[in-house]
């Protein structure tokens, strides 16, 4: 469902996202991961459009984004590590607002909104303007949002920053039924843990470039040491600090 062939991004002569290889089947939920600055960020936003390569091919749904961008959109629902929403609209209006610029209208797309919104316990709070929003609540309002046009794939890009134990357990959720359905989830997230008890597929980018990519079996098959953790895992790709040379730094 998603598809990344040669994908590069280049500032000047910084390299964020270097001839990047990547397949997303239909459902799966996909999990990004990478330090700061890896460049998983740049990749989402590059597949969401918003971001132009600077050379290579975004499929979403087997439609090239630089050819039929509204096309490969349509099929999308994007959810960015910042909530930024219109604070002089309602939580009903951004809602409706979004389906809008997808092309649907009228009372199905009014009786969704009104579920996704009671779904994330914003009913109470959905004719208030979102100036008077929480980070928690904005958040939960992209992510309805995000769902609204009832996409084939999600992006999401640190979902659970800023949500609450119990709208975090409901997201995990929400996401496990989408891609039982059939929608496929490409996640990136820093939480390891989640990570590892969500995904079905895991990448790790290091550098712009994909350092290991497969199943939690298939990434272990990878390393030394058959029963590592993720986050085990992770620190040996990345370049983590390991414990004796923290024992180095504490005992200078």
């Amino acid at each position: 469902m998603i598809r990344l062939q040669g994908l590069t991004k280049q500032y000047g002569s910084f390299t964020a996202v270097n001839r990047l290889d990547l397949d997303v089947p239909k459902g799966v939920l996909y999990g990004f991961l990478g330090p700061n600055g890896a460049g998983k960020t740049t990749t989402m936003r590059m597949i969401a459009g918003i971001l132009r390569p600077t050379s290579g091919l975004v499929e979403v749904a087997g439609i090239d984004i630089s050819r039929d961008p509204i096309g490969a959109k349509r099929r999308m629902g994007y959810i960015p590590d910042r909530p930024f929403v219109y604070d002089k609209l309602t939580g009903m209006e951004v809602m409706r607002f979004v389906a809008a610029l997808y092309g649907q209208d009228g009372p199905a797309i009014a009786k969704r909104s009104e579920e996704l919104l009671d779904l994330f316990e914003l009913s109470s709070w959905k004719h208030e303007l979102t100036e008077s929003y929480s980070h928690g609540m904005r958040q939960k309002l992209i992510i309805a949002s995000a769902l609204v046009h009832k996409p084939d794939v999600i992006v999401v890009d640190e979902p659970m920053v800023g949500l609450d134990p119990k709208s975090a357990r409901l997201l995990k959720d929400l996401l496990r039924a989408f891609v039982g359905r059939g929608g496929t989830v490409l996640m990136s997230t820093h939480t390891l843990e989640i990570a590892e008890g969500m995904c079905d597929r895991i990448a790790i980018l290091q550098h712009g470039k994909l350092a290991a990519e497969g199943t939690m079996d298939e990434l272990r098959a990878q390393s030394t040491h058959g029963d590592s953790t993720l986050e085990q895992l992770f620190l040996r790709l990345t370049g983590g600090l390991v414990e004796h040379e923290l024992s180095a730094i504490l005992d200078d």
